[in-house]
């Protein structure tokens, strides 16, 4: 089978797609990589070619080892990746010691992968072991309202979780685990690769103070829609912020442990504090 007929590379190609068309994306911002199934990289192996140079990842990921991700690419503009995949995105393979890539399909005309790859095979390596390998995307967008809410709220993670819950009902439901907030920092290296895999370990979604949103799920569908529901919950508190600063009503922490009774999610009490 061709690469660009695969089902997974289709469903790659339409989230990229449907991100910049949300404004996630400005120019070449964020990135997405996919772990690829066994049974997905058999069924395109004849594409896959075996004599790229090994470069080095900047991190160790033993766990990765022998793996496959399909990636965006650096610099590439994900409003490009529908129009020629082929230059926007790739595969590449890991090496025996999960220290090493190499370019396997895709990325032409000297692309390389995401200047981001150390957080996110970091953090596959950590979904991988919390989640028993079921979570294969992880995905790093610019959300505009979520990027605005780092510059006036706490960056604590008790704060953003309990902020953004209150927004709308299905929130506590979508990520009932809360999300992680880190500090800003330099992107693209060692130090916030650890700090958010670190972060994920606790929870699908981490916010990079004034940067954006890192998401982890088991396919494109809950990725993206864990993204997206975050966002929009930010969204409805920037405009509840701009109206009055105070809530005259809001969903209470018992609304909360009732909520969770009902939909069967479990919401850790350290979020449910009285203000």
């Amino acid at each position: 089978m061709k690469v660009l007929d695969a089902k997974f590379v289709q469903g790659f190609i339409r989230m990229c797609n449907d991100g910049w068309e949300q404004g996630w994306h400005e120019r070449n911002g964020g990135n997405l990589t996919y772990r690829m199934k066994k049974e997905e990289t058999e069924a395109v192996k004849e594409e896959l070619g075996q004599d790229g140079v090994w470069k080095e990842i900047g991190v160790s990921t033993p766990k990765l080892a022998g793996e496959y991700f399909l990636v965006t690419g650096s610099g590439k503009y994900f409003r490009n990746v529908v129009l020629d995949p082929e230059d926007s995105i790739g595969i590449v393979e890991i090496d025996e010691k999960g220290e090493n890539y190499r370019i396997c399909w895709g990325l032409v005309n000297d692309g390389r992968p995401t200047s981001e790859l150390p957080s996110h095979l970091m953090n596959h390596e950590v979904k991988i072991q919390v989640t028993g390998g079921r979570h294969r995307v992880i995905y790093h967008a610019h959300t505009t309202n979520v990027i605005a809410l780092t510059f006036v709220l706490p960056l604590k993670d008790e704060v953003f979780t309990r902020e953004l819950w209150e927004m709308a009902t299905e929130c506590p439901v979508v990520f009932p685990d809360g999300i992680g907030v880190i500090d800003w920092m330099v992107p693209g290296g060692r130090d916030i690769a650890a700090a958010t895999s670190e972060r994920m370990r606790q929870y699908d979604v981490t916010i990079w103070a004034h940067h954006g949103m890192f998401a982890s799920g088991e396919d494109f569908d809950l990725t993206f829609g864990l993204m997206h529901t975050v966002e929009k919950a930010a969204e409805i508190l920037v405009k509840m912020l701009s109206m009055r600063p105070d809530k005259q009503q809001t969903i209470t922490p018992q609304n909360f442990r009732d909520l969770a009774a009902d939909f069967k999610v479990t919401l850790p009490e350290k979020f449910l504090y009285e203000k």
